[in-house]
């Protein structure tokens, strides 16, 4: 087909119907695949720019490994000079609920002595910490990492440590151009409808945002009047609308790794008998209050449940107030809870790609339970809408890893994870563009041009699934204004 793009929208002809006017730009995509733009619909923008410069530890499967990677990382730094006295150092990725044991505080003074040392697991509800970044930020003296509660309130705290944020951002988001990704849902824990302004006016205008606050600014956001889906900024700042009000985010429980997704039954050689469920962050009475709350405000919600109690609570908690929005992860769920969230008309914001990690957990904490696991398949086949997203930084951002871990079910030579949850990839490219497949004469040019046909027949999802992981992106638009490509500046 032949494109025009003109006034920020797209106009489609059949090939050779247009022709050239004078001062357009010609830009001939030699037969590649024209899409509609990709979408990230949960990402930690902040946390992502920062994890790519942290210390990577997601190879190490023990607390051993990790201090071998620590110490070889101290001591080549060290040794070329590029390491200041003082300087904290941040390592991201580590999985120690797979480990032969719990990391602890001693064994990491060992290895780095007197210097700040911060660890922070894959899915970012764990810290290690040594004793001088316990004591840096205040926290009482401990024996092993810290989980969620205690974890959290530190982490918080952690910016004024880290390298400058802000330098790290412009890249971040031409890296998710570079992917076909047009927009992102921001759920930094921060001030997110009052950073992302700021950053507009310092020119960072290379993708749709949609930014999510956390219940500290619930009543910031209420009394300023805004809405899910409104302006952050005036035509006259942001012409092409990039920015608008996100949802409510809500975390009800915690997370596999941690044992704190809360469920059903108890965690298989769970070593906590105090929660051997894992953990209920909010009742459920507090949770329809904060629902209730969001829904008169006018502010959809991103609610956060892994298990499959905390699943069943917070779909209670929709049904009772009629509010709107999602589920966030929604990873362990019981199956008579698919019709319920296909008929209150619940999207499943989810994250295929965690599952190429979390197979593996799942098989010794849930192995009684792991065929409801990432149920994608009986997700679609329920009629609930699916909407793709990285968590970045617990997997990286790039909306074709999504897809590939959602057709293929497997990210190395093992067979696929239970491959009956499996979907196509239509329905994963549908889950990633907001429900199109190919953009419509007159949509808004929100565009990305790959080399591949990501739709072609294959011989298996293995292969349907590599040729997806290896998705090249020429050209990415955003309203008609190239933001990655031969014609980006």
């Amino acid at each position: 087909m032949d494109a025009r793009i003109r006034d920020a929208r797209v106009r489609l002809a059949p090939p050779g119907a247009l022709t050239p006017e004078p001062g357009e730009t010609v830009l001939d995509a030699e037969g590649r695949w024209l899409i509609p733009g990709l979408w990230d619909r949960h990402v930690h923008v902040d946390q992502w720019a920062q994890a790519r410069t942290r210390l990577d530890l997601t190879a190490a499967d023990s607390a051993e490994q990790a201090l071998q990677t620590v110490r070889a990382h101290l001591s080549r730094r060290e040794r070329d000079g590029d390491l200041d006295p003082g300087e904290a150092l941040f390592g991201f990725g580590y999985r120690s609920s797979v480990w032969p044991r719990q990391p602890t505080v001693a064994e990491l003074d060992a290895v780095t002595g007197p210097r700040p040392v911060v660890l922070i697991s894959g899915d970012m509800h764990n810290g290690w910490l040594n004793t001088t970044a316990l004591r840096l930020l205040g926290a009482p003296d401990t024996d092993g990492a810290l989980s969620e509660n205690r974890w959290f309130p530190l982490y918080s705290q952690l910016e004024r440590h880290m390298p400058d944020t802000a330098r790290l951002i412009p890249q971040t988001l031409r890296d998710a151009a570079s992917r076909g990704v047009v927009g992102l849902v921001d759920l930094e824990f921060a001030a997110n409808h009052r950073v992302w302004p700021e950053r507009l006016a310092a020119g960072l205008n290379l993708l749709r945002v949609r930014t999510g606050v956390y219940q500290e600014h619930l009543e910031e956001v209420v009394e300023a009047g805004l809405r899910t889906g409104d302006r952050l900024c005036s035509p006259e700042q942001d012409p092409e609308g990039l920015l608008r009000m996100g949802p409510l985010k809500i975390i009800s429980d915690g997370s596999l790794g941690t044992r704190t997704a809360h469920c059903c039954s108890p965690y298989l050689g769970s070593p906590d008998p105090t929660r051997p469920s894992g953990v209920q962050n909010e009742s459920p009475q507090r949770l329809r209050r904060l629902l209730g709350a969001a829904h008169e405000a006018g502010l959809q919600v991103a609610l956060h449940a892994i298990g499959d109690a905390a699943v069943r609570h917070a779909l209670d908690a929709y049904a009772a107030t009629g509010a709107r929005g999602s589920i966030e992860h929604a990873q362990l769920m019981r199956r008579e809870d698919l019709p319920r969230m296909a008929a209150l008309g619940i999207t499943a914001s989810v994250q295929p790609a965690h599952l190429l990690d979390d197979r593996d957990v799942t098989d010794v904490l849930w192995a009684d339970r792991a065929e409801r696991s990432f149920m994608l398949a009986s997700m679609l086949a329920a009629g609930i809408p699916l909407a793709f997203g990285s968590d970045a930084p617990v997997s990286p951002l790039d909306p074709w890893l999504e897809m590939a871990a959602a057709v293929h079910r497997s990210g190395d030579a093992r067979p696929a994870w239970h491959p009956e949850e499996a979907i196509g990839a239509q329905a994963a490219l549908r889950a990633s563009t907001g429900g199109r497949l190919v953009p419509a004469d007159g949509d808004v040019a929100d565009l990305a041009i790959v080399e591949d046909n990501p739709l072609a027949p294959a011989a298996d999802t293995a292969e349907t699934g590599a040729r997806l992981r290896g998705m090249r992106v020429w050209a990415t638009f955003l309203a008609g204004r190239p933001t990655h490509g031969p014609t980006a500046c």
